[in-house]
């Protein structure tokens, strides 16, 4: 009986073929890892609404977006209509006409989760922002303008007479 040359070299056996494979498919699969300086402003973007959609009053999810209590102006305009037949799709538009828009969000003071919706406005963007939006019920509809450092707002009621959140 011969003995194997121990000199050759052997081919993979099907076991550590897999292995390989399964190696090869999990290292495409997980992302890689940032360092800690370039994580910080996209997580830090990823979640900078998150708090405001949870809150369940304008008060809250206000402090929540922004920190401080927006005034009244009539250079923020918002188009919606008066009674919305669908309350599951309620069109609403926005337009600023201030300088250094940032941030616009537009909030449903009844439904169960006030903020509606936000925007971060590039600089050098347009500032018409036009949306749709789910109202539980009639309710105030509010839309929120930050413009160079300073919060305005405008507000309309919008009557619901169908559908709706619940």
């Amino acid at each position: 009986m011969k003995h194997a040359d121990q000199s050759k070299p052997r081919s993979p056996r099907r076991r550590e073929v897999l292995a390989g494979a399964a190696a090869g498919t999990a290292a495409m699969l997980i992302p890689p890892v940032a360092s800690a300086a370039s994580d910080t402003g996209a997580a830090q973007a990823s979640i900078y609404p998150a708090r405001a959609f949870a809150q369940t009053s304008e008060a809250a999810a206000l402090q929540a977006m922004f920190g401080k209590t927006p005034a009244h102006s009539s250079e923020v305009r918002m188009s919606a209509p008066d009674i919305a037949e669908n309350g599951a799709v309620v069109p609403v538009a926005v337009d600023a006409n201030l300088p250094d828009v940032t941030t616009i969000a537009i909030m449903a003071i009844d439904n169960p989760f006030t903020m509606a919706a936000a925007y971060k406005i590039p600089a050098g963007t347009s500032t018409a922002i036009s949306s749709r939006i789910k109202l539980a019920k009639t309710t105030k509809v509010v839309t929120v303008v930050e413009s160079a450092g300073k919060l305005y707002s405008t507000s309309k009621q919008v009557k619901v007479t169908l559908g709706g959140c619940g």
